[in-house]
């Protein structure tokens, strides 16, 4: 006697499908991440746990007798300058990152007006092309005075 037996296999595997789910729960968040926030937030940090060492330092000074009222000082020096400090940092980081940004695109142009120029040392087409340029510009500017 013959039977048939039909099993159904999956196409994918089900740890494969977890992965790739995770790798695009990643990629999203990756890209709703705002720098400027995470350079804020570092920022802040730095100069809040240089600010507790300051203090630690300070604090180690005193005797032994008055550790509860150090270790509570410290903590409070800890939390005021994380309040306080949080969004003037955050502007710094923003100025920071735009004039990094404007130099960046400053930089470029330059090097792009740099290869135009070299091309027009070369070549009397471009050479004529820019001239017109700058003479049409000249006369514009001509105009605007009178």
């Amino acid at each position: 006697m013959t039977s048939f037996v039909h099993t159904e296999y999956s196409f994918t595997h089900a740890g494969v499908a977890r992965a790739e789910k995770a790798a695009e729960t990643l990629r999203d968040a990756a890209q709703q991440f705002d720098g400027a926030r995470g350079t804020a937030t570092l920022l802040l940090a730095a100069v809040v746990s240089a600010l507790l060492v300051v203090a630690n330092q300070v604090i180690d000074t005193w005797s032994e007798g008055h550790l509860l009222a150090a270790w509570i000082a410290l903590w409070t020096i800890g939390f005021t300058a994380l309040a306080l400090l949080s969004t003037p940092l955050r502007r710094a980081a923003l100025g920071l990152r735009a004039g990094l940004r404007s130099w960046a695109e400053a930089r470029q142009q330059a090097a792009e007006d740099h290869k135009l120029w070299s091309l027009a040392l070369t070549d009397a087409r471009v050479m004529a092309d820019i001239s017109r340029a700058m003479s049409r510009d000249a006369a514009r500017d001509v105009r605007g005075y009178f």
